[in-house]
């Protein structure tokens, strides 16, 4: 039976942060950003079975790869639901379970990585990218031996927009608002081609959807919308096994993934918010792959013989600064604050190369990044001239909240402390206020800061195009500082309506270039997205990316 629906209903948020997503901040090619990737100590690709996937890859027996997590919690497996732990809960449960209409190019380390065929194998627009046809894969399957068709891509999108679906709930309607909050309709036009249409021209609607993921509608149907994450049931390289609650996640290979099937033959997944935590279990052997290393532990690892693999990735590690009330609602005061933080500083000697200085609001490895826009660097005298200028000759004092851990934080603890340091030595005396990561992605998403707070520290991205209207324009939903520039605005509508990338990551450089000056937010690092994976761990690329590929990964000699 054909599947219609159409709903009705304004844009909602979309986090990154991941990133990430689901709470997260969260964007395709043009002007690339300078610092190369790098990858260091990168393990052998050799080993395995001689047996070959359909993509044309070794399979096989391919070894248990145990990843601990910089999550507190194992993430949601009901889709979008991942996201409630950041991009991190995207990264190793929703793109391993579960596959959307569009991905990106993962397998490779040099370039940011590109929008490819997922689901769909092409996609097209109508003149004002208000209607999008995408033609979907043939011949895929869910995990239950349900077909994917264009009824299966209906019903995901009705879980993901009608409040009033039965089979959906609330907390799945507001995190895929993330992605799909844009979305006014879809129907299925034959067996194999889904329309949607947008509330207003959404010109990169196919770069946001790469995450808005598909799950059996058969399995759906038979466990009923609170309980399919007891079982969930996607196309991905990977299927479900087990779950102990808090404690650890456990999956095994699709066998029969379009994709190639994985050359793993387990992945187990465990959340270890503490750094420390995760490195005595990597050096224990307890696991195999550690998320975020400490990076003075750093040197020790790799002297040891573990990997450890970074590169550029699409990060911003900010402070957002309230723009619309008390001290940072002057511009000078924002820049000043922007010319008083030692960026180098942390990135060389606190971060130890983990990290790039951000010298303004793009990430290095953000198509929409250029050079010319890096602005802010050390210089304390022009921060207390500012500070005069503006009227707090002796400071101020402000609240600001930060994470104590989760995806993309970082160490927030230490590197919030050094930024303390910093603006103390012009005057500014800044209180710290932790917070546990789902509490603030909880808040963030409601795009407001919280009673008595001046600035918010969380890991952001653009990964997802949607980020730049949302955390930028005037009413944008996780603005929540509540910036405005009437050509920051212009910019980005005009951005909505061009389909061609390229031209599309011009406009967002030159409102890059705005945003910079106008500082609503402390630019600090971009980080380098360090892991350490144990020597017998093989196969995987580090891309410049949140995201990976884990297909091609095994463990062994």
């Amino acid at each position: 039976m054909q599947i219609i629906s159409t709903i009705r209903r304004r844009p909602a948020p979309l986090l990154a942060t991941a990133a990430a997503a689901a709470a997260l901040a969260l964007a395709g090619c043009g002007n690339v950003g300078r610092s190369p990737a790098s990858v260091s100590g990168a393990g052998a690709t050799g080993g395995g079975s001689t047996a070959t996937t359909s993509a044309g890859r070794p399979g096989g027996k391919g070894g248990t790869l145990v990843i601990a997590m910089t999550a507190a919690n194992v993430p949601a497996l009901d889709t979008e639901l991942s996201g409630g732990q950041g991009y991190e809960g995207i990264r190793f449960v929703g793109n391993q379970l579960y596959d959307a209409l569009t991905r990106h190019d993962l397998g490779q380390s040099k370039a940011i990585p590109s929008l490819t065929p997922g689901l769909a194998t092409s996609w097209s627009a109508n003149r004002d990218a208000t209607a999008w046809t995408f033609k979907l894969r043939p011949g895929v399957s869910f995990t239950d031996g349900t077909p994917w068709n264009a009824d299966a891509a209906v019903f995901n999108f009705r879980r993901f927009r009608d409040p009033r679906f039965r089979y959906t709930t609330p907390q799945l309607v507001g995190l895929a608002a993330t992605y799909v909050g844009m979305v006014r309709g879809f129907k299925a036009l034959d067996p194999m081609t889904v329309q949607i249409t947008t509330v207003a021209p959404d010109s990169h609607l196919p770069e946001d959807l790469s995450t808005a993921f598909m799950a059996s509608p058969t399995a759906v149907m038979k466990e009923g919308a609170a309980k399919f994450a007891a079982a969930p049931v996607g196309t991905g390289p990977f299927k479900f096994s087990s779950m102990s609650t808090g404690q650890q996640l456990t999956l095994v290979p699709n066998k029969d993934y379009w994709g190639g099937a994985p050359r793993l033959d387990k992945l187990i997944l465990e959340p270890m918010p503490d750094a420390t935590q995760r490195i005595a279990a990597l050096r224990s052997g307890a696991v195999n792959w550690a998320e975020y290393p400490n990076p003075d532990d750093i040197p020790s690892l790799q002297s040891g013989g573990f990997q450890v693999l970074t590169n550029s990735y699409d990060h911003i590690w900010p402070w957002i600064l309230n723009s619309s009330a008390g001290p940072t609602s002057d511009v000078r005061v924002r820049q000043a604050m922007n010319y008083a933080i030692d960026r180098d500083a942390m990135s060389n000697d606190l971060l130890h190369g983990t990290a790039e200085p951000a010298y303004q609001v793009a990430p290095r490895a953000n198509s929409a990044y250029a050079v010319a826009n890096d602005v802010y660097r050390l210089d304390a005298a022009r921060a207390r001239a500012l500070l005069s200028a503006a009227g707090y000759p002796n400071g101020f004092t402000l609240n600001v909240e930060y994470p104590t851990s989760g995806s993309g934080n970082m160490i927030p603890g230490p590197m919030n402390e050094a930024l303390q340091k910093d603006l103390a030595g012009v005057g500014i005396k800044v209180k710290l206020k932790p917070i546990e990561w789902a509490a603030m992605l909880t808040q963030f998403v409601t795009g407001r800061f919280a009673s008595g707070i001046d600035a918010v520290n969380i890991s952001l991205s653009f990964q997802q195009e949607s980020f730049w209207g949302q955390s930028f324009s005037s009413a944008g939903p996780l603005n929540l500082g509540h910036y405005r520039n009437p050509r920051v605005d212009a910019l980005l509508a005009q951005a909505q309506t061009v389909v061609d990338s390229v031209q599309r990551n011009r406009l967002y450089g030159q409102a890059a270039g705005y945003i910079t000056d106008d500082a609503p937010w402390l630019y600090v690092v971009n980080d380098r997205n360090p892991r350490a994976l144990a020597s017998d761990v093989h196969g995987f690329v580090e891309p410049r990316s949140w995201f990976v590929d884990l297909t091609t990964t095994y463990v062994g000699n």
